[in-house]
């Protein structure tokens, strides 16, 4: 039991600490204290929840790359998963309770007046299609193409960025804008000649730190 939490311990702070929100909304829904509008509440805190714990998950990679912390690499498949769960959530309360499962009033929304509809459901689709090949038998089956594949997160949260920033308010569109620095940050590390740099820094930063070591050891 002591070496399975030595060994899993950051998965199982990392993982819970995602699905906080989650807890969160099943106890005010349980004690009938999600606030005056609850669809509203549902909406704001599986929407935002959603698209933070996308955005960890991508951060994943960065983190190894830029740090060496391969810890990180560790979680990116359950982050993903639970980012999934928050974002089906969020179109399930908009769905089944804002829109009463009206399905032609959606599509002429999305189509005429809301295309923040359009682009979150997009995302929602990938996001799922990212979730259904997360297994390590997909990974099999698809081989090199696997990762190619999932390469469509960075669409996915393009998207989300997007359904965001259309829905919000003139005022309010800072916070859209600041997740939309944050996943460009996020795609700047995969362009090869800046991640290939961050890897050298990385080196030189662990060469310098070896150096005082191997000097106190002679």
């Amino acid at each position: 039991m002591a070496t399975y939490v030595r060994n899993n311990w950051f998965w199982w702070v990392v993982t819970l600490t995602a699905l906080a929100p989650m807890g969160w909304l099943a106890w005010r829904a349980l004690t009938n204290s999600l606030g005056v509008d609850p669809v509203n509440t549902v909406n704001n805190v599986s929407g935002r929840a959603a698209m933070i714990v996308l955005f960890f998950s991508l951060a994943c990679t960065p983190l190894n790359t830029i740090f060496g912390f391969r810890r990180a690499l560790t979680v990116r498949r359950s982050l993903g998963l639970i980012a999934f769960a928050y974002a089906s959530l969020h179109l399930l309360n908009f769905v089944g309770l804002d829109y009463g499962f009206d399905w032609n009033l959606i599509v002429q929304d999305a189509v005429l007046d809301k295309p923040y509809i359009l682009a979150g459901s997009l995302a929602l689709l990938l996001l799922a299609l990212l979730a259904i090949t997360s297994t390590r038998g997909w990974m099999r089956r698809l081989g090199r193409n696997w990762k190619r594949l999932h390469r469509l997160v960075y669409a996915a949260g393009v998207l989300v960025v997007l359904h965001f920033l259309w829905q919000a308010k003139a005022a309010e569109r800072w916070e859209p804008l600041m997740y939309g620095g944050v996943l460009a940050a996020l795609l700047l590390v995969r362009v090869p000649a800046v991640r290939n740099w961050l890897v050298r820094q990385r080196g030189a930063r662990s060469a310098r730190v070896s150096r005082p070591r191997a000097a106190q050891a002679d």
